[in-house]
C-alpha cells in the first residue's frame, strides 16, 4: 500500500500538491470537461480541513518550456474558485520571484495554484535543481495526479528525493486509482472480459500479453485489430496497420486459443476513402473492404456481436475507442459500445483518456462502476509496470 495524505501529520503546514489539471478546453479558453479538477477537491478539501496553507500545481498540454498564455493554468483557478470556498490565487510564475514570495506568504485555509510546470523545461527533464526548487515551497508533498504517474519528471519522481517518508504521501485519488487497478486484476468477478481499442497495437502489446492470462474473454476494436485482421490472412484495403507487428499479433492469437481466451475482432466495418466527415461511408464484411478503402469504425454486426459476448459478464474492463470517435460520422460503434458496458450487470472499469471521453460524451459516466484519470498510467498498470510517480510513496519494507 502507498502511503496516504492522512498518515502524516500536517495540522497547520504548508503542503504541496501535485495535481493533474490538465483539462480540455475550447477555443475561448472554457473548461470543457471538469473531471480531473473535481476529482482533486477531497484531498485538497482534507488538507485545508487541517489549516494547512495548500500549494497546487500541475501541467497543462505541451508547451515545451516556453510560456504560452493559451496554455495558463488560469481558466483552471477560476474553476477551482468556484468549487472550493478559499479564492484560489494563480502564481505568475513557476518558481520565479512570484511564487517564491506568495508561497512565503501562504497562510492556513488558503490556496495557492502555481502557473503550468510545463512552462519550465526542467519538469519534463526531471531536473533535480527544479525540484528542490519546488519543494522548498512547503513541508509536506503530495502526489494526487495519476495521470502523469506514468511520467519520470520533475514534480513527480524528482522531488520526492526531497522529502522523507514522513513528509511524503499520495492523496485520495491516487489511492483510490491504484488499489482499483490492482485489485481488479488481482481478484476479478468472473467472467472477465477486457475490451481493448485504440489507433495502435504497439501502444497496448504489453497490455495485451499482461491481460491474456487473467481474463475470460477479449475483445478487440479500433484500429488495432486490422494488424490481427491482416495477420489472419484478411485483405484490409488502406486501413491503418503495423506490419513490424503482424507476428506478434499472430503470437497473441496463438496464446489467447492456448489459454481458452475468447477472442472477438470486427466482422464488419465502417469504410470509408478518406477519414474526413465528408467521405463517403458504408458497411462492409471485414473480407470485402473495397481496395484504397479504409475501416474507420466496426459496424453494426461487430457491435451486435461484442454485445453478445459482454451479456455474461461479471467484470468488464475498457481501454480505447473503437474508431476515429472525434469524428462523427466514425463515432458510433465507440458510443454503442459505451452504451452496452453502462448497461451491463458488471463491475465496469473504464481506462482515462480517449476511452474516458467516449464515455462522457455518450453520456454513460454516472452508470460506470470507475472511470480512470489517466489513460497511460492505468494502461501501464495493466501491463504490471512500477510507474515512476507512485514507487517512491511505497513504504521501503513494501518495495
Amino acid at each position: 500500500m502507498v502511503r496516504s495524505v492522512r498518515d502524516m501529520d500536517i495540522e497547520g503546514k504548508k503542503v504541496f500538491i501535485r495535481c493533474d489539471f490538465n483539462v480540455p478546453l475550447d477555443d475561448f479558453l472554457n473548461i470543457t470537461d471538469e473531471r480531473r479538477i473535481k476529482s482533486a477537491i477531497p484531498t485538497i478539501k482534507y488538507c485545508l480541513d487541517h489549516d494547512c496553507a495548500v500549494i497546487l500545481a500541475s501541467h497543462l498540454g505541451r508547451p515545451g518550456g516556453i510560456v504560452d498564455p493559451k496554455l495558463s493554468l488560469a481558466p483552471v483557478a477560476k474553476r477551482l474558485s468556484r468549487l472550493l470556498i478559499p479564492n484560489v490565487e494563480l502564481s505568475k510564475d513557476v518558481i520565479g520571484e512570484d511564487t517564491m514570495e506568495k508561497a512565503k506568504n501562504l497562510k492556513g485555509g488558503e490556496v495557492l495554484l502555481l502557473e503550468n510546470l510545463r512552462f519550465e523545461k526542467g519538469e519534463t527533464r526531471n531536473d533535480d535543481d527544479f525540484a528542490k526548487k519546488l519543494a522548498s515551497l512547503a513541508d509536506f508533498y503530495v502526489n494526487d495526479a495519476f495521470g502523469v504517474c506514468h511520467r519520470a519528471h520533475a514534480s513527480v519522481e524528482a522531488i520526492t528525493k526531497f522529502f522523507d517518508e514522513d513528509h511524503s504521501a499520495a492523496g485520495f485519488l491516487l489511492q483510490k486509482e491504484i488499489n482499483f487497478s490492482r485489485n481488479l486484476l488481482k481478484n476479478p468477478s468472473r467472467p472477465f472480459v477486457a475490451v481493448v481499442g485504440g489507433s495502435k497495437v504497439s501502444g497496448k502489446l504489453q497490455a495485451l500479453r499482461n491481460l491474456l492470462p487473467r481474463v475470460d474473454k477479449l475483445l478487440i476494436g479500433g484500429g488495432m485489430a486490422f494488424t490481427f485482421l491482416k495477420a489472419q490472412g484478411i485483405d484490409i484495403g488502406n486501413s491503418l496497420m503495423e506490419e513490424d507487428l503482424i507476428d506478434e499479433a499472430n503470437l497473441v492469437l496463438q496464446r489467447a486459443r492456448e489459454l481458452g481466451v475468447k477472442l472477438y475482432l470486427p466482422v464488419d466495418v465502417v469504410a470509408a476513402q478518406a477519414c474526413s466527415q465528408d467521405s463517403v461511408m458504408k458497411f462492409v464484411p471485414t473480407q470485402e473492404i473495397p481496395k484504397g478503402w479504409m475501416g474507420l469504425d466496426i459496424g453494426p454486426a461487430s457491435t451486435r456481436l461484442f454485445r453478445e459476448a459482454l451479456n455474461d459478464a461479471q467484470t468488464i474492463l475498457w481501454n480505447g475507442p473503437m474508431g476515429v470517435f472525434e469524428i462523427p460520422k466514425f463515432s458510433r460503434g465507440s458510443t454503442q459500445m459505451s452504451h452496452t458496458i453502462a448497461e451491463a450487470h458488471a463491475t465496469t472499469v473504464v481506462g482515462g483518456g480517449d476511452t474516458a471521453d467516449v464515455v462522457a460524451r455518450s453520456g454513460d459516466a454516472d452508470d460506470m462502476a470507475f472511470i480512470s484519470t489517466g489513460g497511460g498510467a492505468s494502461l501501464e498498470l495493466i501491463e504490471g509496470k512500477e510507474l515512476p510517480g507512485v514507487k517512491p510513496l511505497y513504504n521501503k519494507d513494501e518495495d
